[in-house]
């Protein structure tokens, strides 16, 4: 595992995860990839100042796992809605079988 990820290597940078259009996710539907929380992450009204306003997830072997916005999904959450946006790179439909 690659801190969490069961998943291999992307290499996609902040402009590349950028032109991946947001789509709604349930929440219950995303595996999780860290492993602690930072609460003044969480409680911080500017979190998503200086990143991406959608939280990034890799599908994998047919599970999405949650790479970047476990805050904004934990807060989602919180405030008892069941959905989200999320950028959504599908490895599944972009990797041979062979490889994966």
């Amino acid at each position: 595992m690659r801190n969490g990820r069961p998943y291999p290597e992307h290499g996609l940078s902040t402009k590349d995860w950028a032109m991946i259009p947001p789509r709604q996710i349930r929440l219950d539907t995303l595996v999780t990839t860290k492993r602690e929380l930072a609460l003044d992450t969480l409680l911080a009204d500017d979190s998503t100042f200086y990143g991406d306003l959608f939280p990034h997830a890799v599908q994998w072997h047919g599970d999405l796992y949650l790479e970047d916005g476990l805050h904004r999904a934990l807060r989602a959450a919180l405030q008892q809605r069941s959905v989200i946006h999320v950028r959504v790179l599908d490895l599944d439909a972009l990797m041979p079988a062979d490889l994966a």
